[in-house]
């Protein structure tokens, strides 16, 4: 009781996007060396292979910039990109670089710079993700000149702007390097990038790194940031790094999850900042398999969501730290339709829906409905781990007081993922939609009629009016348009339901109070919690405040 209390005091303190400001009549000023505990470990500070390791991506965030940068909602502006345009069959898109850009030992950005990085991404000699390899192989990129760049698709695709918030490389530094040297090349331990803070020291000892300290980039093209200095710190768990905090070694945790929070929300001077995760917790449902008919069923399908009490779930079993999906896009993303049903937890209404459809308990007795003969049984997997046994167990329970029986079977995620997914060979499966790093939601890969084969459409929803939606919103580029199909899309889900949103986790960033300027959105990847850094702060200066006249 006393942990739901606390947690409850947090959740009511906190709002989506969390705030701290200076006291009334202080302006920041420049100065101060802000120091964060990053649970992880150093790899190599290189924007094209931070791929697999959270945090050289948190630190990169910093050092290197790119074209695009999106905001709390997911809505792209430039970055290094001043302006941009979009072709009226939109497959070319044009980009002019800022005239001040320079890299950090004071070379500009071109266009070569990006050209060069993006060959990279190509290269089958460096451990980029597939997806994004085969991505790049098909968008032919051409060098307008210095300061102008221009990218042709083979087809229109609007969420295009999502692939260029990746970080540029220095040309001029790199090109002596074989793309398959560049994993081992010197440069990733004195990285040359154009963000708002440059590398000045990596804390090593015995050969091992400690800490990176970062010392803000006079010339950076952006608003110069406050703080004078940014250094991390290494620790083996949030644990480590919560105690760190303790013995005053950092002013910031760069996350707080409930195996802390309980700790974290003792300490008074510790300013929690809470906001929802890129990733979507949902069940599965088979709709193409000939054996449940009752999955092809709507009816049945909102009875089964109706009957999983969500708001147990998130409250008793992760501590508070999750929200109620309301649909397949996340929540505070600039397509989410505010309008979406609310399906509430209510038993009498689930059983009233399956009695509906027919299924009641059979005479001679029982706990199982059933429909001409046809049982409401089927198995559930779901990845092994003690949150997913205790998730599916809690839903286990819901559904047989609706007279539903479920059958777990607990599996490895990755053989979750490509023995039961991918293969289509599964009848129901508790399992998470990552967005990671993908401010536009396009739903077509998970739900359109074309994937239901070989794509991510696991739940094998064969519906042609959503999927024309969503074809339309992938090749329109006016922002009103794409809203409106997406709104219809989500609408069309919620009233079909091929799968069951469950939640979306929420994580915490803690910053010390003294730090000043601090804001934290909805996130697509947990280094967002930088977003605004170059407006964090230390030192304040008294505003003098005029004198009092007298009019006579």
């Amino acid at each position: 009781m006393l942990a739901l209390v606390a947690i409850s005091i947090l959740l009511l303190s906190q709002q989506t996007t969390s705030t701290s400001s200076p006291q009334e009549g202080d302006k920041p000023v420049a100065g101060g060396i802000y120091t964060e505990a990053l649970v992880g470990s150093f790899g190599r500070l290189n924007p094209v292979l931070d791929t697999y390791n959270s945090t050289d991506y948190d630190i990169d965030r910093l050092i290197f910039s790119g074209l695009i940068q999106h905001d709390s909602r997911g809505l792209p502006h430039g970055d290094l990109a001043e302006t941009w345009g979009i072709s009226q069959d939109g497959k070319s898109y044009s980009f002019a670089i800022r005239p001040n850009a320079k890299f950090h030992d004071g070379s500009p950005v071109t266009s070569e710079d990006f050209l060069y990085t993006i060959d990279l991404m190509r290269s089958p000699d460096l451990p980029i993700p597939d997806d994004l390899r085969e991505f790049w192989g098909q968008v032919d990129v051409q060098v307008i000149d210095e300061k102008t760049i221009q990218f042709r698709l083979p087809e229109p695709f609007a969420p295009f702007l999502d692939y260029l918030d990746f970080g540029v490389l220095p040309k001029h530094l790199l090109e002596g390097f074989a793309p398959g040297q560049l994993v081992d090349a010197p440069f990733n331990l004195s990285p040359v990038g154009s963000g708002p803070f440059r590398l000045e020291s990596l804390d090593a000892q015995d050969g091992n790194i400690l800490g990176v300290t970062l010392r803000s980039f006079p010339e950076y093209y952006g608003s110069a940031p406050f703080l004078e200095k940014v250094v991390f710190r290494y620790y083996p768990d949030e644990a480590s790094a919560l105690a760190a905090y303790d013995r005053g070694e950092v002013l910031g945790v760069s996350q707080i999850t409930q195996i802390t929070l309980t700790d974290a929300l003792k300490k008074p001077d510790l300013n929690l900042f809470t906001s929802r995760l890129p990733r979507l917790t949902l069940v599965y449902l088979n709709l193409d398999e000939p054996g449940l008919p009752f999955f092809q069923d709507a009816t049945v399908r909102r009875a089964l969501l109706m009957g999983i009490n969500r708001r147990w779930i998130a409250d008793r079993l992760l501590g508070g730290q999750a929200i109620i999906a309301n649909g397949p896009i996340l929540p505070d993303n600039w397509a989410y339709y505010e309008g979406t049903e609310r399906i509430e937890f209510d038993l009498d209404g689930a059983i009233a829906l399956l009695k509906k459809a027919g299924y009641t308990i059979p005479a001679e007795g029982g706990n199982v409905r059933t429909k001409d003969g046809v049982p409401l049984s089927f198995e559930l997997a779901y990845p092994e781990g003690e949150l997913y046994s205790a998730i599916a167990e809690r839903i286990q329970q819901d559904w047989s007081s609706i007279g539903v029986q479920v059958d777990l079977k607990a599996v490895p995620y990755d053989q979750l993922i490509t023995d039961y997914l991918e293969l289509r060979d599964y009848q129901a499966v508790l399992a998470d939609i990552n967005f990671l790093r993908s401010p536009d939601p396009d739903p077509y890969p998970f739900w359109h009629q074309a994937q239901i084969t070989a794509g991510q459409n696991y739940s094998q929803w064969n519906d042609r009016q959503a999927s024309e939606y969503l074809e339309q919103a992938r090749v329109i580029d006016d922002f009103e348009q794409r809203l409106k199909r997406y709104r219809n899309f989500q609408v069309r889900f919620t009233s079909e339901l091929p799968a069951l949103p469950l939640l979306v986790p929420v994580i915490s960033h803690g910053v010390d109070q003294k730090v000043g300027g601090v804001t934290m959105g909805p996130l697509y990847d947990f280094s967002d919690r930088f977003a605004n850094i170059t407006d964090w702060y230390l030192l304040t200066s008294a505003v003098a405040q005029a004198p009092a006249t007298v009019t006579p």
